[in-house]
């Protein structure tokens, strides 16, 4: 018999095909009248959500946009449920102190009609956690560096009207991210490192998700929510947990080239399921390699901004950062303590 977990996702992927399968009949069928579209402007620095959001609006046709993302997140300390724990963490030979990671994210998107953009991106992520071993007191880092997981995306637009879009949106997730990171701990010797350590999530994944936006002379807000689950299981015995991001948003013209934003980011996402198997051993050493203290809640507080150049209105350019105001963990797990996103964006 199939478990709960496996019929949920069985289910959810049934209901993307019949999903992706009924655009695409309304698609052919109104392929020869001028889709909707609200009349985007890039020119507009509100134009497009806080850069930290995708698959926010549609293209014109045969339109091109090439981006770059700086992505960084701080985490600091460890939390078991809301509460914050010291260290060194009892029960544990090892606990983590902080962790920094930083991504590169170069993307390009075509819109093959008005009404259909699609999107390609390619990360290149950076970890670096520090711990503590309890009994001496000594301190070492652990790094991965490389490629991470393709994303394959699309945005149709499912109804629009002036100043309004509501679309639909679909990124598969491709297993290209390593999942055998390894590196120096205590001894002369590498070993495989716990889940927050690597790269990529070893399962090809898919998110669904619907996106509304509205514009008014002056500003704009919108909302967004993704459901993020994975397939199968990796060559190493594990399934990463099941995900689901929603935002909300609202963006203030305050010049013809500068807009600022505030967004709100609430993400929810499972424990592992199964066992990494070169990790069978290690749960009980430090908690990074315990698949079920992977867990938890968070709402991040985000503040931005977007620039279009008057000279250049084919070019923007934004940043934003934002803190959390709420996180609840299956820990001991390292809190979040900062996220930051810059990023350019060039249409043609």
């Amino acid at each position: 018999m199939l478990t709960m977990n496996k019929f949920k996702k069985n289910t959810l992927i049934l209901l993307t095909a019949m999903s992706l399968s009924s655009l695409q009949s309304v698609h052919a069928a109104g392929h020869e009248g001028h889709a909707d579209h609200s009349g985007h402007d890039h020119t507009r620095p509100d134009s497009h959500a806080p850069i930290g959001v995708m698959g926010d609006h549609l293209m014109r046709e045969d339109e091109i946009m090439l981006s770059y993302r700086y992505m960084s997140m701080e985490m600091d300390g460890n939390r078991t449920g809301t509460e914050s724990v010291g260290t060194p963490l009892p029960g544990y030979m090892v606990g983590p102190l902080s962790m920094d990671m930083e991504m590169h994210m170069l993307g390009a998107m075509y819109a093959p009609s008005d009404k259909l953009t699609l999107m390609l991106m390619l990360p290149y992520t950076s970890i670096s956690m520090d711990h503590l071993v309890n009994m001496s007191g000594a301190n070492f880092t652990t790094e991965s560096s490389g490629i991470g997981d393709v994303k394959l995306g699309a945005t149709y637009g499912l109804f629009a009207k002036p100043g309004s879009d509501f679309l639909f949106n679909f990124v598969v997730n491709a297993p290209t991210g390593s999942i055998d990171e390894r590196d120096n701990t205590t001894g002369p010797n590498e070993v495989h490192l716990p889940y927050p350590m690597q790269l990529g999530s070893g399962t090809w994944d898919f998110a669904p998700g619907l996106t509304y936006v509205q514009t008014y002379d002056s500003w704009s807000w919108g909302v967004q929510g993704l459901y993020t689950f994975r397939t199968g299981t990796n060559d190493n015995g594990y399934t990463l947990g099941d995900k689901r991001d929603a935002t909300l948003w609202a963006a203030k013209k305050v010049a013809n080239s500068t807009s600022l934003s505030f967004r709100l980011k609430a993400l929810d996402w499972d424990n592992i399921d199964g066992t990494d198997s070169k990790l069978m051993l290690m749960p009980s050493m430090v908690p990074t390699a315990d698949p079920n203290l992977r867990g938890g809640k968070r709402v991040d507080a985000l503040i931005g901004i977007n620039f279009v150049p008057p000279a250049l209105t084919s070019l923007r350019l934004a940043a934003e950062a934002g803190v959390p105001v709420y996180q609840k963990l299956d820990g001991p797990q390292l809190e979040t303590d900062l996220v930051f996103t810059l990023g350019a964006q060039y249409t043609f």
